[in-house]
């Protein structure tokens, strides 16, 4: 460690909202979780690749497909949350509309396996534009041009270092915050947002590893407070969060692609770990995301939903499952 360039890395132009947070640490130029510099997962992954399927054959047989509603009142005014698939949403709160990790097309490697919900040229009136890591099927070129050429005022809330790839792909928002953990945007509206950790890493080619942050997002209004995780594993990080923020009222959490573990585990939480996570925030609400619109590990489709179920089966009314379209009322 002696050798290594450790640096603290925040937006001085933002606010901290954890006391005593130094910032990110940032090793040679690159973020890590901790101050433990962690190697990039490209042997697990080849491992991965020439590894049989033990759910091969359950993956075969699972005809597992999201159900699809049309979203045909995009420009009422209402609050309320609605899934657009994988970790894609559209939160409208008190006349502010936002949109998250925007993936509505087919991406590299990876089939999208069901519809969008409405014309993505619909989806407009669009305020802020939050995107939670550089993975392609959270950071998609082509979905963020189509809504920014959309929504010409769009302001964009992104991690740290993120603001290169904005301009290195010709996204031109009108407003770009980088915000670090434990950091808040600034907002001139009558929400806040804040930047939060999650357990996880970056990459977009060969030689980016860990160049840009990672991490979810808190939306609060009123007394309410609304958490996205973005991907993640477990970690005793979202105990510290609800140190710091108190209980959510809604949690939008990941439950698919976490098989098989040994690839998985270090990027992505199971079924049970987010349900874990739910408990650490003390939330009332989960919504599950991740799963289903692309098939991105060994699961068949339909397990994650099904087992995730299985942990709400004494308080199923704290699950709320949304078709892709779907949306839970805020009012």
């Amino acid at each position: 460690m002696s050798n290594m360039k450790i640096e603290y890395l925040s937006n001085p132009f933002l606010p901290i909202i954890k006391d005593k947070w130094k910032g990110n640490i940032v090793i040679d130029g690159k973020f890590y979780n901790t101050n433990t510099p962690e190697k990039s997962p490209i042997t697990k992954l080849l491992k991965w690749k020439f590894s049989a399927n033990p759910q091969k054959e359950e993956k075969k047989k699972d005809s597992y497909k999201l159900g699809v509603t049309l979203i045909k009142d995009l420009g009422t005014i209402k609050d309320r949350i609605v899934w657009l698939g994988h970790a894609s949403f559209l939160i409208s709160i008190k006349g502010v509309n936002i949109i998250i990790d925007p993936s509505f097309f087919s991406i590299p490697g990876f089939e999208r396996k069901v519809e969008m919900p409405c014309k993505i040229e619909e989806l407009n009136n669009i305020d802020f534009l939050l995107v939670s890591h550089d993975h392609r099927d959270h950071f998609d070129i082509k979905s963020i041009k189509e809504i920014i050429k959309n929504n010409s005022k769009i302001c964009a809330l992104i991690p740290l270092r993120m603001a290169q790839l904005f301009k290195k792909n010709k996204l031109n928002s009108k407003e770009i915050q980088e915000a670090g953990w434990y950091q808040e945007y600034k907002i001139s509206k009558d929400i806040r947002i804040v930047f939060v950790p999650s357990k996880h890493w970056g990459r977009r080619g060969v030689f980016d590893f860990n160049r840009v942050l990672w991490g979810g997002f808190i939306i609060m209004y009123g007394d309410k407070k609304i958490f996205f995780s973005g991907d993640t594993s477990y970690s005793d990080v979202f105990k510290e969060i609800h140190s710091v923020f108190g209980d959510m009222d809604i949690c939008l959490l990941p439950i698919g692609a976490y098989s098989p573990a040994f690839m998985m585990k270090d990027s992505h939480v199971s079924p049970e770990e987010a349900y874990q996570i739910y408990k650490d925030l003390k939330a009332k609400i989960f919504i599950p995301m991740h799963y289903g619109t692309f098939d991105l590990s060994d699961e068949p489709m339909g397990e994650p939903i099904n087992r995730i179920r299985d942990r709400f089966k004494d308080n199923v009314e704290e699950l709320v499952e949304l078709a892709v379209g779907g949306e839970y009322s805020l009012e």
